[in-house]
Order: structure tokens, then C-alpha cells, then sequence
């Protein structure tokens, strides 16, 4: 569950505004909107990482889901869930010199989901294609909420960049307070789900939601028939797609990977199993879901096994395991003396293959070369074939490798061993 803060209007603005036609509920939130591009150097958006990052944007999340009625007090005083565990998981943060003041997470589609698809059928958006994230985890520290105009919107556009830019994601949902969702449909441009409000979300203490989405391909489009004529300070789609705010940092990898993972066996130990009983609520399917998610070694240690008796069909291990990556390339062919050329993204990669999406339909049963940036200094260039197209999408290709080059092994070899992001650059020395 996510909501705005104060400065875009107190409780009782929100709960009014929501009844408002569309028209007139963007004209109350847009008198106060205001994008500034230039922010006190004390401002910082980040990707959590350490401990330390981890452990204050839980505690925030606790403190203000607490106040607004979405949970319990928690004995460790944070709020953590299982899937603040997945390496599919980003928590997004802003810091004001040394103190988180405001977090929001975004969730990518995994095999054990996310948490809003336990109540809102999400079948018509994934039918468009593209991969969904569920925005969740808002907060913003209570004695920055008179500043969330220089937290909130900066927050939202690192949010939008980040899922479009590195997490490879078409659709962003949400599960929304129904007194919240006037923001999220005047502002941002979300849509409601078809399907009609929860009265009782377990997820957030047994309170009301309303699901909403935004396809982030035609975002742009959007923003710029909503926003364009507007003056700068309250123009969203110059600030979201072409304005840089220097306060948001990136995270540095060498790889076009589209996951950021963080978590560590220790890590995980510390969150899940020492500071909080998230693990040890875990359903028995839950449970075979992280074993297989984590099938390195050194994770073993610190997820619950499994009971005995319990069907092991979810941890059986794929001979090549897949990685989610957004690598542009080309393939090249010969057909009846004529060269073409195709161009493509990887979005999809093993020892053994990988899947893309291409400009044009591939040739089925045809090889020929390929040629994929692996990451800004690191390109691969193999013999392949093209196995079969997409069921749903004649865009979508499998591609067999037939002859893989030692940039793809060492790409491939660095995946599968490395934990966390920044491990990825450590891996390929020892290859």
C-alpha cells in the first residue's frame, strides 16, 4: 500500500478531492505541484544498499504505516516482508545528509509474485506485455512532510527512470488507500483497475485499497498532452522524460543487468530471521520458492528448510539458470545472398541461450551471428539460431548459441556466482 504526504494536501483534502470529477481533481493537486530541478546538495536519491540504508528505510516504513493504521507495531519497529527479500526487489531512498527522510520500493514480477496480486486480477495488463512492478513501501519522514514537494515528485521521477531506464519495466500497479488514489489518477496518470475496491487488504492491517496502473510506453505520451503547455514549475513530462536532477544517483554496475540485488546471506539473517519472524511465517511453498530463488550454497544457512514431507517439485533447478538483463543487439543473416540485419534486446540469458525482443519477426530455424553489448565496455559476438518465436508476440525470439564467445561465458559465469550488484565487477577477475 502506498500514499502522498502532506503539502499535496492534508486528509481532509484528500478524501474531498477523490469525489471530485477529473477535471477539477488535477486542478486542486496542480496549484501545488512544483518541479524543482535544483535541490539542496543535502538531498540524495539512492538505492538502498547497506545495512544501515536498509535498516532506516524499515523503520520509517514501520513508523508511518503504523500511524496511518496499516499495521501493528512490530517489536523490531519495522516493517519488513518477504518480498524486501527477493533480489527482484529495489527499495529507492532519499537521504538528507546522513538521515533517510523518505523510501518507496518497487516489486518485480518473480515467481512467488507480489503482494497485490493476492486481490486484484492484474490478467488484462499482463495481456499488453512487458514486465510489471507494484509500487509499495512509501514513506516520507513526518518532520519533512512540510517538504515533500523536494522529496515526493523527485522521488516519483527516480521511481519512473529507474523502472524504465534499469529495471526493464513496462507497468508500474499500485494497491492505494481509496483517499489516496485522487493523487495517483490526477497526477500521475494512473488508471484504475477494472475491478472494484478491496474492503478489507490483509496486507496493510484489514485496510481499504483501490488498484491502479500506468503503462510507462505511453507515460510519455500522456504527460505530454496532460502537462506541455504548463509553465516549467508544474511541467511533469518535461521534469519526468528530459529534465536531470544531479541529486539522483544510479547504481554503478558494469553489466546491463536489470536487477539490483543487495541482499547477502547476512543481510538476509540480520532482516528475516534475527531482527523480525518474517521467515519463520513463511508458507511451506513460500519457503520452496526462496530455496530455489537462492540456490547458491552460501545461502543455505540462513532460509528455514523446508519441512519434510512437502512436494520438492518448486526447487528443482533448471540445468542453465536464466538471468533478467536488458542488453541491446543485432543479428545478422544471408538469405538467398541478401544480408539483413535485425535489430534486438536481450532481455533474457543463460550459458546455453537467450531470449529477445527484436525490431521485426526473426527468421525461425535461421543462423547467423549476433552481436550484444554485454555492458558499456563488454560486447559478445557468437554464432546462433533462431529457435522459435514468441506464442503471444512474433517479436519475442528464443536463440540458441552454437558457438559462444569467452564474453559471453565469463557474463554468464559472473550471474550465476555473484550475490548482490556490486559483486558483478568482482566475479569476471577470477574467470
Amino acid at each position: 500500500m502506498i500514499m502522498p504526504w502532506r503539502k499535496f494536501g492534508s486528509r481532509l483534502l484528500e478524501r474531498c478531492s477523490s469525489l471530485l470529477p477529473g477535471r477539477l481533481r488535477f486542478a486542486v493537486y496542480g496549484k501545488l505541484i512544483r518541479c524543482d530541478a535544483v535541490l539542496s546538495e543535502k538531498l540524495v536519491f539512492k538505492l538502498a544498499e547497506t545495512r544501515e540504508e536498509l535498516e532506516a528505510c524499515f523503520h520509517l516504513l514501520h513508523d508511518a504505516y503504523v500511524d496511518a493504521g496499516f499495521m501493528q507495531p512490530d517489536p523490531s519497529a519495522m516493517r519488513v516482508t518477504v518480498y524486501h527479500a527477493l533480489p527482484t526487489t529495489s527499495t529507492l531512498l532519499c537521504r538528507y545528509g546522513e538521515r533517510v527522510v523518505g523510501t518507496l520500493s518497487l516489486i518485480r514480477e518473480s515467481a512467488m509474485g507480489f503482494p497485490m496480486q493476492r486481490i486484484f486480477d492484474l490478467d488484462a495488463v499482463r495481456r499488453q506485455g512487458g514486465n510489471i512492478a507494484e509500487v509499495s513501501a512509501l514513506a516520507i519522514d513526518p518532520r519533512f512532510r512540510s517538504a515533500s514537494g523536494k522529496i515526493l515528485l523527485p522521488l516519483m521521477k527516480f521511481m519512473y527512470e529507474y523502472a524504465t531506464r534499469q529495471f526493464d519495466t513496462r507497468h508500474l500497479v499500485i494497491a492505494v488507500n481509496p483517499r489516496h488514489v485522487g493523487f495517483y489518477e490526477a497526477v500521475l496518470c494512473f488508471r484504475r483497475l477494472a475491478q472494484r475496491p478491496v474492503a478489507h487488504y490483509d496486507f496493510v492491517n484489514g485496510a481499504p485499497a483501490v488498484g491502479a496502473h500506468l503503462d510507462l510506453s505511453t507515460a510519455p505520451a500522456v504527460y505530454r498532452r496532460r502537462y506541455d503547455k504548463l509553465p516549467p514549475a508544474k511541467n511533469l513530462f518535461r521534469y519526468f522524460t528530459a529534465t536531470v536532477v544531479p541529486n539522483i544517483r544510479f547504481p554503478e554496475k558494469r553489466f546491463y543487468t536489470t536487477t539490483d540485488p543487495v541482499m547477502t546471506p547476512a543481510l538476509i539473517d540480520h532482516f528475516f530471521n534475527i531482527r523480525t519472524r518474517v521467515f519463520a511465517g513463511l508458507r511451506s511453498r513460500e519457503l520452496m520458492l526462496l530455496h530455489s530463488i537462492y540456490d547458491l550454497p552460501e545461502f543455505k544457512g540462513c532460509l528455514p528448510p523446508v519441512p519434510d514431507g512437502v512436494p520438492r517439485s518448486e526447487m528443482r533447478r533448471r540445468t542453465h539458470r536464466r538471468f533478467p538483463v536488458m542488453c541491446p543487439g543485432e543479428f545478422r543473416t544471408n538469405s538467398l545472398g541478401l544480408r539483413k540485419r535485425y535489430g534486438l534486446n536481450v532481455f533474457e540469458c543463460s550459458a546455453s541461450g537467450f531470449r529477445v525482443r527484436a525490431e521485426r519477426a526473426l527468421p525461425v530455424g535461421v543462423s547467423g551471428e549476433v552481436s550484444i553489448d554485454l555492458g558499456a565496455s563488454d560486447r559478445s559476438e557468437m554464432k546462433v539460431t533462431v529457435l522459435r518465436r514468441g506464442s503471444h508476440d512474433d517479436k519475442i525470439a528464443l536463440i540458441r548459441i552454437d558457438d559462444a564467445d569467452l564474453a559471453w561465458r565469463k557474463f554468464v559465469s559472473a550471474l550465476s556466482q555473484a550475490r548482490t550488484h556490486e559483486e558483478l565487477d568482482e566475479a569476471t577477475r577470477f574467470i
